[in-house]
């Protein structure tokens, strides 16, 4: 791994931190990233599925998971975690992390504080698994043109100032984040700026080190110098003064230790960091800065001479050809005012020349030669994706087999007391719909809910059937009126045999199909409604087509299957409200003699 970030790069970032998560925004505009550097969030107790944030004047939305898992699965090349846990989890996120083989080549925590003995244990379980950790006590890194981590750099005019918007020739590795930035302006200012910078982090155990860093640096074609910011306290400048001396490292490096003022205090103090603290001479600034000027490390004088030692190596190897001249690009500017959208939509678009549904233009949906059907419109509508023809044929079958049912039941009968009251079409279809809920077609995202949970949570038909006694409710999707196992529902039987043919497996059916021949067993109309059947072969539908069970409960809880039944039903309360207007009913009053009076005589009149 030589260059650590492109312009391809995105990470998933660990904690909704939105003023960070903007800035990196922020930065992928004014550089031209054709894609946002922020794939994902994750945010364990946010109930919000997606956060809105500024690109340029526009909004886009980045979508929220309660874990990594999640979120690695839906952007598998995603491959940064941004880690801003606080450090009472921040191990446990990287831990996690980690365990996800394959997905991560890099993990940064920002936390600082944690337990040495953890921090330990995750640099090591890191260093194992190929993945790179850095931090903790982090700001970061950025690949100038390419990729920016959440704060580092500053402001966009900071950064443009530094002349990190685009890569210039410069490897720098510092543990400090603040003292990251006031060095990429003094190579800016000394030299072409930075082509990648790393901060590796305060803390006294931290996962990726100097020599890390400064060896893929090595490799990086784009670097052509490096500097090292090291530190007083630790002895990690003393393994690259050893892959100096041994040639692993070829390129020139410029390196100074700040600390050196500790010498003239008679007992060790900390300066800030967590590991800017010498335990012995070897670790005190003046001690390595002297052994790497030794091997030949450029190293200033004081820190005060380090920017004309900048400038003095960059010059050099701008005479010997080495680095060449950078034709600068161009940027755009973040707008000044920016307004928040008021209304969001992800499944239809009309603002080109043609309209579109989830990005297909109507005209190639809606012509019969295109192979599409109305079961395709819903996917495209309701799902935001074409479904293959199984199963937009089963969703059409669906519709044609709830789309009417007689005039007696209440929806119809609520339709056809509206038009022959001599009311319009929209308002008689609107009275009709109404009724529908819990009692009448409702039972499909009941049917379908309790199955799943039962079949989820590894109940036997037995057990499921004393859970719903428990819970004191009636099995949605089971009984019958007028059918029975001697005069089966034919509706139920051909969604069956449909089911059979065509779907790739129906485990809930299957389970369905064995709690019927328990309730049967005791009365022989407790069979499987069309409620039911239609609930849990959508459930099977939506696990053949690749959905988690968290999206499949989210289409549950959101109405999805009752939208089916109101779209199939719509058809048939139209048809008995044209079927009474074509007929010129007359105004409808029900007849007294079907109607049970029970009103008691008023004592006194």
């Amino acid at each position: 791994m030589s260059a650590l970030f492109t312009k391809e790069t995105q990470a998933i970032f660990w904690n909704n931190n939105t003023s960070a998560i903007q800035r990196m925004l922020d930065y992928d505009y004014t550089i031209n990233r054709l894609k946002p550097s922020v794939a994902a969030i994750v945010a364990p107790t946010s109930s919000n599925k997606f956060e809105k944030f500024f690109y340029g004047a526009d909004e886009i939305m980045v979508p929220i998971f309660r874990n990594t898992k999640d979120a690695a699965l839906a952007f598998p090349k995603a491959d940064v975690l941004l880690n801003f846990a606080s450090f009472r989890t921040a191990y446990d996120v990287t831990m996690e992390a980690i365990d996800i083989t394959g997905q991560f080549k890099m993990v940064m925590v920002t936390a600082e504080g944690i337990p040495e003995r953890l921090a330990r244990k995750m640099n090591q379980t890191g260093r194992d698994a190929g993945v790179l950790i850095v931090g903790p006590a982090t700001v970061g890194g950025i690949a100038p043109g390419g990729f920016k981590i959440a704060n580092i750099g500053g402001t966009i005019e900071n950064i443009i100032a530094s002349k990190l918007h685009r890569a210039g020739s410069c490897g720098l590795v510092t543990r400090s984040g603040g003292l990251f930035n006031e060095l990429a302006n003094i190579i800016a200012i000394n030299a072409d700026g930075i082509a990648e910078g790393i901060a590796i982090g305060g803390d006294r155990f931290v996962g990726s080190v100097f020599i890390d860093n400064l060896l893929r640096m090595e490799h990086n074609p784009d670097v052509k110098y490096m500097v090292l910011l090291g530190e007083v306290g630790g002895l990690e400048e003393y393994k690259v003064i050893e892959a100096v001396r041994s040639g692993r490292i070829k390129k020139p490096i410029i390196a100074w230790c700040i600390g050196t003022i500790a010498k003239y205090f008679s007992s060790g103090v900390q300066f800030g960091h967590a590991g800017a603290s010498a335990n012995a001479n070897a670790e005190t600034a003046g001690a390595k800065n002297k052994a790497m000027a030794e091997v030949g490390i450029y190293v200033p004088s004081s820190f005060n001479e380090l920017p004309n030692t900048i400038a003095k190596v960059y010059s050099e190897l701008c005479d010997k050809g080495i680095i060449g001249k950078i034709v600068e690009p161009e940027v755009r500017s973040i707008p000044k005012v920016r307004r928040s959208k008021e209304f969001i939509c992800t499944i239809s678009d009309d603002r080109g020349d043609e309209a579109t549904y989830a990005g297909y233009p109507i005209s190639s949906v809606a012509t019969p030669e295109t192979g599409f059907g109305i079961g395709d419109v819903i996917s495209l509508l309701w799902f935001k994706k074409r479904y293959p023809k199984w199963a937009t044929d089963y969703l059409e079958t669906v519709i044609k087999t709830v789309a009417d049912h007689g005039p007696a039941v209440s929806g119809a009968h609520n339709a056809k007391v509206t038009a022959r009251a001599g009311k319009d079409v929209i308002s008689a279809l609107v009275s009709g719909l109404v009724t529908i809920g819990p009692r009448f077609g409702g039972a499909i995202d009941d049917a379908a809910r309790y199955f799943k949970y039962a079949n989820d949570n590894g109940m036997s038909p037995d057990e499921f059937l004393e859970y719903m006694k428990k819970e004191g409710k009636t099995i949605s999707g089971i009984g019958h009126r007028v059918k029975s196992v001697r005069n089966p529902d034919l509706r139920v039987s051909g969604l069956k045999q449909y089911a059979k043919a065509h779907f790739p497996k129906t485990p809930l059916l299957e389970f369905a199909l064995e709690v019927e021949k328990i309730t049967t067993s005791k009365k022989d109309n407790l069979i499987l409604n069309v409620d039911g059947t239609i609930g849990v072969l959508m459930v099977d539908m939506w696990r053949s087509l690749g959905y988690s069970e968290d999206e499949i409960d989210g289409f549950i809880e959101t109405g999805t299957l009752n939208a089916l039944f109101v779209v199939g039903r719509s058809i048939g309360f139209i048809g008995h409200i044209l079927d009474e207007k074509r007929l010129g009913m007359p105004m409808y009053r029900h007849p007294t003699d079907d109607i049970l009076y029970n009103v008691a005589m008023a004592d006194e009149i």
